[in-house]
């Protein structure tokens, strides 16, 4: 083997040694925890005749890792998901471990009917309908006030 195939080479390939007594302990840990990105679904909220549609964009998941909690008007919608991988051979063994979690919580209006939420989960999007109170349907009745 040459030396010119040799540099190239530790040119394009780091050193382990270099890299370890190099870079900080938080380079190691994803930057410590300050820096660490959370993987929080998207929601979007629409407000219409009857009711508000809560959609939530959870792929990778199914109906069963989603917990939905209604406490003192706050609706919460959590999910945790552990996975393990593990593969054998003769000489060695490796195993992974995987775990994502994340929490939303929002504060109800009172115009909603909390007794009658439905959840439904489809093509990696959770689907919650919030009806609103008979009361609160007639109230959103809209008519145009003409300007004098």
């Amino acid at each position: 083997m040459s030396t010119k195939a040799l540099s190239r080479i530790s040119d394009r390939a780091p050193f382990l040694f270099d890299d370890f007594f190099n870079r900080s302990w938080n380079d190691w840990f994803d930057g410590g925890l300050s820096s660490r990105v959370m993987n929080v679904p998207a929601v979007n909220i629409s407000e219409r005749k009857d009711d508000f549609l809560v959609t939530l964009a959870a792929p990778g998941l199914k109906k069963e890792d989603f917990k939905i909690d209604l406490e003192s008007n706050v609706l919460t919608i959590s999910s945790e998901k552990e996975e393990e991988t593990k593969e054998e051979d003769e000489k060695y063994t490796r195993k992974e471990y995987s775990y994502s979690s994340f929490q939303r919580s929002f504060m109800l209006p009172e115009d909603v009917n909390q007794n009658t939420i439905q959840a439904n989960y489809k093509d990696g999007v959770l689907h919650l309908i919030l009806p609103k109170k008979e009361e609160a349907k007639k109230l959103t009745i809209s008519k145009q006030i003409p300007v004098k």
